[in-house]
């Protein structure tokens, strides 16, 4: 690594687009020197629907991180999410083939190779293979089995696919701003770099980040990640939900949900009042605040009940010792921390990103853990092959250090 190196990381969302650029020292410090966001116009649900508008708002926002940070960069570690994103767990059972029957890097690709060998749709793609443990004969618990002796290595793996066709028209939205993709990485992982101590992670966490379109969810146990959903609804809808029900434009919506808007219902409510703007001209007209919040309750409910059913289908739901962390945009939402806490009841707490020195106000906010978390993540593995594209054989060339780093040997 060079006496300062630049790291910059692109959070494609479905309401905007951020770029974060990053120094990082040779002692691993990270300083946040730039920050740009556009708005994004080409995307639903996370899924690319306009190439040309994608393309144009990467490009914006980008360009925005550069001039802040007075730097240009070429290559960029970009989320992904949406709700094509699927996950499922997977398992290799290997015969030990080391000398005096030791376990050796070979057998660790081997049974990797194995736990990966799961049947895909041919429009899917393994984006991330995330270990969760290893199991030497029936010693369990095991998070780097090299140099054990044994009969038999098993693993446990967590494994991401997502749409191919997806994923590739990220990377060709990226290629035609202008820049490369090092690595596509899973939002939520990326969040939890940014978001979740290796307390959290250990005794058990679930992360939610609510973002414009979606509400990606990871739960982490032991160290690792041990479940993956998306629910396809977001702060957006809250949003459409105030553009239809009070017939006002999208951005009217939108600044009222800000400066008004509420999950909960709160004393006074119905009698303080707010002006809505009227579509193309027409009249603005006064409604109580309650009026509002009895919009805008519902449909969080919807998204925070959405994640409950998906975290509960997870076996470790009961294992959540630390309870639940909000993330994203839409957390911001007054009320929603205690909505949360009814609907999961569990202790909840907002997700702030940390970790950096440097422009702390304009990236330490919710909306920014991923944009700051793919920094961090990047830091860790960018010397690793990408966990998606490529060739097959490069994924796993490049998971014996990420698991030596995910398991906490170079601790």
């Amino acid at each position: 690594m060079d006496e300062v190196d630049i790291i910059a990381g692109l959070d494609i969302g479905t309401t905007k687009i951020g770029c974060f650029i990053a120094e990082v020292d040779t002692a691993g410090e990270i300083k946040m020197i730039g920050v740009g966001n556009a708005p994004s116009e080409g995307l639903r649900y996370g899924i690319v629907v306009d190439a040309e508008k994608t393309v144009r708002s990467i490009k914006a926002a980008v360009e925005k991180a550069e001039e802040m940070a007075g730097v240009e960069v070429d290559m960029v570690y970009a989320g992904i999410a949406g709700d094509h994103i699927r996950s499922i767990n997977g398992r290799g059972v290997v015969a030990i083939s080391g000398e005096n029957n030791e376990v050796s890097p070979d057998d660790v690709r081997r049974v990797i190779e194995a736990a990966r060998a799961v049947a895909l749709p041919l429009d899917r793609e393994v984006i991330h293979i995330l270990p969760q443990e290893f199991i030497v004969d029936d010693q369990r618990g095991i998070r780097d089995p090299v140099g054990m002796t044994g009969v038999r290595l098993e693993a446990e793996v967590h494994i991401v696919t997502g749409a191919i066709a997806s994923a590739q028209n990220i990377y060709r939205c990226i290629e035609k701003a202008g820049y490369t993709t090092a690595d596509l990485v899973l939002e939520p992982l990326a969040s939890s770099y940014s978001v979740l101590t290796d307390d959290e992670k250990e005794l058990g966490v679930i992360l939610v980040d609510i973002g414009g379109g979606t509400s990606d969810i990871a739960l982490f146990y032991e160290g690792c990640i041990r479940h993956t959903a998306v629910v396809a609804l977001g702060g957006r809808n809250v949003t459409n939900d105030l553009a239809i029900m009070l017939r006002t434009p999208i951005e009217s919506a939108e600044k009222l949900k800000i400066e008004s808007g509420n999950a909960l219902h709160a004393e006074g409510d119905k009698d303080q009042i707010v002006e809505v703007p009227g579509v193309n001209g027409r009249p603005a007209r006064r409604i109580s605040r309650g009026l509002l919040v009895d919009i805008i309750q519902p449909r969080m409910v919807e998204i925070l009940t959405m994640v409950y059913e998906e975290v509960k289908k997870s076996d470790y739901v009961n294992l959540m010792t630390t309870g639940l962390v909000l993330t994203g945009g839409a957390s911001l939402l007054p009320g929603t921390l205690e909505l949360a806490e009814e609907i999961f009841n569990m202790p909840v707490k907002l997700g702030k990103p940390g970790g950096f020195k440097g422009m702390i106000s304009e990236a330490g906010t919710p909306q920014c853990a991923t944009g700051v978390g793919l920094i961090m993540y990047a830091l860790k593995h960018r010397e690793e092959e990408p966990g998606f594209g490529g060739s097959e054989q490069g994924v796993f060339d490049g998971l014996l250090d990420r698991f030596k780093r995910l398991f906490g040997r170079d601790r």
